[in-house]
């Protein structure tokens, strides 16, 4: 929200109101744990971590993507009146950079997410816990 807000600083462009912000992040959280229970979304469960990190977060940055699309179509739908006017409006006004900026955010934070996330898988909650927060594990030998 303040990244988008400083983003359009300056600009013709109004931003969403903070409500509109915080029920999209939330859906899109919902949207990431509902994810993590459907079978298919831990597709490689026996390979290196890196497949299921880039898996996820492929799936995560398109899910992402819809959503902050729909979240700006929301806002000029009610303006328009009509989804298909409301979309071409849109289109029409879009700063794309703005855009693909935060998308890039949104693939920085969706990628660190999904790297901890299977860490956590592959080592343990408790052991992770320890070594994040203490106190340290003792060394196996």
């Amino acid at each position: 929200m303040f990244i988008h807000v400083l983003m359009l600083k300056g600009t013709a462009i109004y931003t969403s109101s903070s409500i509109s912000i915080a029920v999209a992040a939330l859906i899109l959280g919902n949207a990431v744990l509902v994810a993590d229970m459907v079978p298919m979304i831990n597709r490689f469960p026996n390979k290196p971590l890196t497949y299921n990190i880039a898996w996820k977060t492929a799936i995560y940055l398109l899910i992402s993507a819809v959503l902050h699309y729909l979240e700006r179509l929301i806002d000029f739908w009610r303006e328009t009146g009509s989804f298909v006017a409301g979309n071409e409006k849109l289109l029409s006004v879009i700063i794309w950079p703005h855009f693909f900026a935060i998308q890039i955010l949104f693939f920085i934070l969706i990628a660190m997410y999904c790297t901890v996330h299977e860490l956590v898988r592959v080592i343990g909650r408790e052991k992770a816990l320890r070594i994040f927060f203490g106190p340290m594990p003792v060394p196996e030998v």
